[in-house]
């Protein structure tokens, strides 16, 4: 064998390749024979690959078309309740939880007070009764039971199959025990949970959480793991959000580059450049809200002086929004001048409140930025879309995301 090539890994990424286009082809679906040509793989590679989607109940035929020549082609479509993710947004004081499909749509969803410093274990109880309670919600809902049944997906060859196309988490299903009493009706890949950082993705331990320092060297993702019995993956509120957005659709015009500020309880950034998520080395990349602008200033749960979050919130909680409009968009003429960004989303409750005088504000210093560098054209500023459960769909698709081959976007 030329090279050592591992068989597994490629035929890993070949299905993702075809798991993509079936996802983006929707209900009308798409032929074997457009797979090949789209993918650059042989018709016969393409039809092992299908047939072993079809086995596993990932996907289904949807009909016949028209052939130029030759006997009409079967067309194939993904079943999206076939698998489903749940994304978890542990905000400091509220957490929001969503059931979505493999196409990343929401079919449920849960809120509930929370608060952060309650000590590890109760966070993680409070949050496992909350993603418990939501799938017994579903399991009430006959239709999505019935897509399921359909499906004839088993919960062992789901995490198998996640696990295969794109390792989306550092716990081995295998290890995982089966979750004990939880009415469980569709397949869960697993879950994505987000809350702010610092935090190490990789690991899935958090770092110290600005205002939480208790928190510092917590392995969250495998006490959850344990606790659900399914596959976790853990990363910070705007990194989630960033990879929604990214694989949403809804940032073309970035053209690869762009930077998520979520204002609400705390100020974070998520980045993607180039079309992927950026972390950094050590995945600690996009704490934009602890950038020192001033110097000797107001102090910061961080243990800084005069960062952006700290300014940012002083003029929010003494209602000077445009204040804070102006500070967050230093803040963000900083970021376009350090990484050439095309643009700049910004998202949060606090921002949701009052989302026109953020975008006039932040608007204002990247307009005089452009200014005062000679350029005709300022880097645009626009509300997220996706408002209050952007940052929860992005978890969720922390663990759909790699099903299709796009785990950085």
């Amino acid at each position: 064998m030329a090279g050592g090539v591992n068989l597994l890994a490629l035929r890993s990424h070949n299905a993702a390749l075809v798991l993509d286009l079936l996802r983006t082809a929707g209900e009308s679906g798409i032929s074997r024979l457009e797979l090949a040509e789209r993918t650059g793989l042989t018709p016969q590679a393409v039809s092992k690959i299908t047939a072993r989607l079809r086995a596993d109940g990932l996907v289904t035929e949807a009909g016949r078309r028209a052939s130029t020549g030759g006997k009409p082609r079967t067309v194939l479509r993904l079943v999206p309740g076939a698998g489903h993710a749940v994304g978890l947004h542990l905000d400091r004081d509220e957490l929001r939880a969503v059931l979505c499909d493999l196409t990343g749509a929401v079919v449920a969803e849960r809120r509930a007070p929370l608060d952060l410093g309650a000590g590890a274990d109760a966070v993680v109880e409070g949050a496992a009764r909350e993603v418990e309670g939501l799938l017994a919600e579903v399991a009430e809902v006959p239709e999505v039971a019935e897509v399921a049944e359909f499906s004839g997906v088993s919960e062992a060859a789901e995490v198998g199959e996640v696990t295969e196309v794109g390792e989306v988490t550092q716990v081995e299903p295998a290890s995982v025990p089966a979750p004990a009493g939880v009415p469980v009706p569709v397949p869960v890949l697993g879950v994505g949970v987000a809350l702010p950082g610092p935090l190490d993705h990789l690991h899935g331990v958090l770092h110290r959480v600005t205002g939480f320092p208790e928190w510092d060297g917590y392995p969250l993702r495998d006490a959850l793991a344990r606790r659900l019995g399914v596959p976790v993956v853990v990363d910070k509120d705007t990194n989630a959000a960033a990879l929604g957005l990214a694989l949403g659709g809804a940032v073309e015009d970035a053209h690869g580059s762009f930077a998520y500020l979520h204002l609400g309880t705390g100020l974070g950034a998520g980045l993607v450049i180039g079309g992927a998520v950026h972390r950094g080395a050590r995945t600690g990349a996009g704490e934009f809200g602890h950038q020192v602008i001033q110097l000797d200033g107001p102090p910061c749960g961080c243990g800084n002086r005069g960062c952006i979050e700290a300014l940012c919130l002083a003029a929010v909680a003494r209602g000077d929004t445009a204040e804070a409009a102006r500070v967050l968009g230093a803040g963000a003429a900083n970021l376009a001048g350090l990484l050439d960004i095309d643009l700049v989303l910004l998202g949060g409750r606090t921002v949701a409140a009052q989302p026109d005088s953020f975008l006039r504000g932040v608007g204002a210093v990247l307009g005089a930025r452009a200014r005062r560098e000679g350029s005709t054209t300022a880097v645009p500023v626009r509300i997220a879309p996706g408002g209050a459960r952007g940052v929860a769909e992005g978890a969720a698709q922390l663990l759909l995301a790699p099903l299709f081959g796009r785990a950085e976007g």
